[in-house]
């Protein structure tokens, strides 16, 4: 075997056991997630009549009005976007989606679950959060276990909507349509734990290390990189800029220094800066998720 097919047996390898490892950790994530959301369901909200929003909020507010076994609902009303995923995402992620989505229908079926509590504030915080966490935990292993997602970035497509308008549009209407059908204060606790679920959503899928990119422009910027790299133990990037202004044009060139930081430090690089340049000009993005790279806090003893 030549020198060049055995580095390409060696890649092949390399790619498989990569894509295996991958395979396992959604296997782990999408089965804790489906576990987690049928705990907050058959714990929490179902047994005392709570809603949610999105498609489980849908499937819910449908088993309370007509009394369908909510395994049944999750299915059936999942099936369309489903089919949505199918066309506009991928076929392998529509798949996971189709797998998780029976696996969370099973799991109601047959698993039987304690009823915690019966104090309504706390039924829908930790509801929201246990059902919260299965959202999370399934989109940590590439699939859904509620279409919302789905039918917004479909629908984001045809129309001059966002993603976020959407899903609060289609929450306004399940709310609304709760507040009528069943009363005003299934409605209210209904959005109490939509909340705390979107927001075990974000924390789950992001971590509580949410990480902010800045980028600065000054000219001090060779301070400034000696600074963030000595004093807050984070790596930077330097890229070449040219800037333009005035009536006639004047450019300038200037290195632009791009750093990854945590939301808890963006004080003190704020400070560092100032105490270099007090004009430089600062620009910060959220962050979903970065890899690779300089990435942990190398310790400022190395």
């Amino acid at each position: 075997m030549s020198s060049s097919e055995r580095l390409k047996e060696l890649k092949h390898t390399r790619n498989r056991k990569i894509e295996f490892q991958r395979a396992v950790k959604d296997v782990l994530f999408i089965t804790a997630g489906i576990f987690s959301a049928a705990l907050g369901l058959k714990s929490f909200l179902l047994p005392n009549n709570f809603l949610d929003g999105g498609v489980m909020g849908i499937s819910l507010l449908t088993k309370l009005l007509t009394g369908i076994n909510l395994s049944v609902l999750v299915v059936i009303i999942n099936l369309p976007f489903i089919v949505i995923a199918y066309t506009q995402v991928s076929k392998k992620f529509a798949f996971k989606t189709l797998v998780a989505i029976a696996g969370l229908a099973v799991v109601l079926a047959v698993v039987e679950f304690p009823i915690i509590t019966s104090d309504k504030l706390l039924i829908a915080f930790f509801g929201g959060f246990f059902l919260g966490s299965g959202i999370g935990l399934s989109i940590r292993g590439g699939s859904v276990i509620d279409g919302t997602e789905v039918l917004a970035i479909f629908s984001s497509k045809k129309t001059t909507l966002s993603v976020g308008d959407i899903i609060l549009v289609l929450n306004i209407i399940i709310f609304s349509v709760a507040a009528y059908l069943i009363n005003i204060e299934t409605a209210l606790y209904a959005i109490l734990t939509y909340l705390v679920a979107s927001k075990t959503v974000d924390f789950v899928v992001h971590g509580i290390e949410e990480y902010i990119s800045v980028m600065i422009v000054s000219h001090k910027s060779k301070e400034i990189q000696e600074a963030i790299i000595n004093n807050m133990g984070r790596g930077v990037t330097i890229v070449r800029g040219k800037g333009g202004y005035g009536k006639r044009g004047h450019q300038q060139e200037y290195d632009v220094t791009y750093t990854f930081i945590t939301r808890l430090e963006l004080q003190k690089l704020k400070t560092e800066i100032a105490k270099i340049d007090d004009d430089a000009f600062v620009v910060e993005h959220s962050v979903g998720d970065i890899k690779g790279g300089m990435i942990k806090k190398r310790s400022l003893g190395d």
